[in-house]
């Protein structure tokens, strides 16, 4: 396993319409949809609030020009380009939560951080090579995201360029030793818990170091660490797979998982005490600012190569 921080990466040389694209992100709509999000929505004990979830974020992402589907058994809400003509840049969130808890961090956050780049890439040029996913039953086994990786992108044969995988996105601490490392699991890291977590497998090498080298870019005092498991070792720490990249990752399809390390930092993990008052908004902020850049700069790559090619 290989730790890498974005902090010891040379930047490169920031271009204009990136650094424009931050600005679209907007801390107002991340807490306002965090609030709305911020209920019990459990699949099997909130059914109702559940089902309305997935109706109100598929509402929010056809307001902006997506065109969106409920896929599969689960209620997936899914929003892919109607002509899928090159690798699909992907962004995924579960939006269900654990019975009879909030979920503002777990995982109404992610969710949010999705919906900002959604509306951020409204109506612009590269809408055509990125999708949105939101997974429903991740709680309950990664029903969803196993069931839409299965059924959606095997059986059609998309290919996938990298999947953004969303899971607790908005906590963080500046407090010393309020940071912890999963037991068992052979690496150091800061003891601060105020940097962002993006794990990579074999498959997701190079958009891990993209993500990471973007970070140094254009966000250079947001801190971000990359966990790169090689040689297929994810097979043997089962704390590495317990979100939904686990699925594209056993089809051996490139996905990376954004993280802030949940219960290693936030002790309101699985609890009714995860609030949307508990979440700093300004990391989040942070978080789907780089994530929008990031999946830019993918879309700008995959279409030159295609370019090159022809």
């Amino acid at each position: 396993m290989i730790v890498s921080q974005s902090w010891d990466l040379p930047a490169r040389k920031a271009k204009a319409e990136y650094r424009e694209l931050l600005h679209k992100i907007e801390e107002k709509d991340l807490r306002e949809w965090v609030r709305s999000l911020s209920v019990p929505r459990n699949f099997t004990a909130q059914p109702q609030a559940n089902h309305a979830t997935a109706k109100w974020i598929a509402t929010q992402l056809k307001s902006w020009g997506y065109d969106v589907t409920f896929q599969g058994r689960y209620y997936n809400v899914v929003a892919l380009p109607p002509v899928i003509g090159s690798p699909l840049v992907l962004t995924g969130a579960h939006f269900d939560s654990v019975a009879n808890t909030p979920g503002a961090d777990d995982n109404a956050s992610a969710v949010a951080a999705m919906l900002g780049v959604a509306k951020a890439f409204a109506g612009q040029r590269i809408a055509d090579q990125i999708g949105f996913v939101s997974f429903n039953c991740e709680e309950d086994g990664l029903l969803g995201s196993t069931d839409f990786v299965d059924n959606v992108l095997v059986r059609a044969q998309i290919s996938v360029a990298c999947a953004h995988i969303l899971e607790m996105v908005g906590y963080a601490s500046s407090l010393a030793n309020s940071q912890a490392v999963p037991p068992g699991l052979p690496i150091r890291v800061r003891t601060t818990g105020d940097f962002l977590g993006v794990l990579g497998n074999r498959d997701s090498e190079h958009p891990l170091q993209e993500i990471l080298t973007t970070a140094r870019t254009y966000l250079p005092e947001f801190p971000a660490i990359g966990l790169r498991v090689t040689l297929g070792m994810e097979q043997y720490f089962p704390v590495l797979q317990r979100s939904d990249h686990a699925p594209f990752w056993r089809r051996r399809l490139p996905a990376v998982m954004w993280t802030d390390t949940s219960e290693f930092r936030n002790n309101n993990y699985h609890s009714p005490n995860d609030l949307p008052e508990t979440l700093d908004y300004k990391f989040l902020c942070n978080i789907t600012r780089l994530l929008a850049v990031t999946i830019a700069r993918q879309c700008d790559e995959i279409r030159h190569e295609k370019i090159r090619r022809n």
